[in-house]
């Protein structure tokens, strides 16, 4: 079992920056992968960025490459998310997730078997 506790959450304004913690707790961290997802009011959860177990390994989504970086800290049991840049349409609730069955499947939520229980990001215009 894992579990997993996000924090960093808050309101920021366009073109501010954030960033997302997410403490794991259990099985320890450094052996599954984890990503981070989100979802806006009557949309979607929606994949947003991965990180391996190694952390050797990143994936994006398209929408977020070049202003968010994932990374990882496993003598922590913490991964992190770092936005910048931040836009209007980023604002949404965050939710990091572990142990997908693979680095294929990093995108998909329901591959994931853990989630934590979000933090609501809000960009203002």
């Amino acid at each position: 079992q894992v579990q997993l506790v996000e924090s960093g959450g808050g309101l920021v304004q366009a073109g501010g920056s954030l960033r997302l913690s997410c403490a794991a707790s259990g099985r320890p961290s450094s052996r599954y992968a984890m990503g981070w997802f989100r979802q806006a009011p009557g949309k979607e959860r929606e994949f947003v960025a991965a990180i391996s177990w190694s952390g050797g390994s990143t994936y994006y989504a398209d929408s977020v490459k070049g202003r968010f970086t994932i990374s990882r800290d496993n003598a922590k049991n913490t991964v992190y998310l770092q936005m910048n840049s931040l836009k209007p349409e980023d604002t949404a609730v965050y939710y990091c997730a572990a142990d997908p069955p693979g680095l294929a499947s990093v995108a998909a939520p329901w591959e994931y078997d853990y989630w934590g229980q979000g933090t609501q990001v809000t960009v203002s215009s």
